[in-house]
C-alpha cells in the first residue's frame, strides 16, 4: 500500500524533467566527459575557500593511480 502517492510524485518529476526549458552547455557537459581540463570559462575559488581547494587538489590522488593495483592483481 501507499504505491499510489509515490509513483504520482515519480510521474510529476518525469513531467517536470520533460517540459522543463533547461539551458545546458553541452561543451562543457562533453569536456567534463572527456576529462579534460577547464579553460577557465568557470567561476573563481572565493578566497575564504581557495586554501581548502588548495589542500584538496594536494592530496587527492592521481586519476591514473586510482585502480592500478586492481588491474594488476586480476
Amino acid at each position: 500500500m501507499g504505491r499510489g502517492r509515490a509513483k504520482a510524485k515519480q510521474t510529476k518529476v518525469a513531467r517536470e524533467l520533460k517540459y522543463r526549458a533547461v539551458d545546458t552547455d553541452f561543451s562543457s557537459l562533453e569536456r567534463e566527459l572527456r576529462g579534460e581540463e577547464a579553460t577557465g570559462d568557470t567561476e573563481a575559488i572565493p578566497e575564504a575557500y581557495a586554501d581548502l581547494a588548495e589542500e584538496y587538489e594536494q592530496s587527492s590522488p592521481a586519476r591514473d593511480d586510482d585502480y592500478g593495483d586492481l588491474r594488476k592483481s586480476g
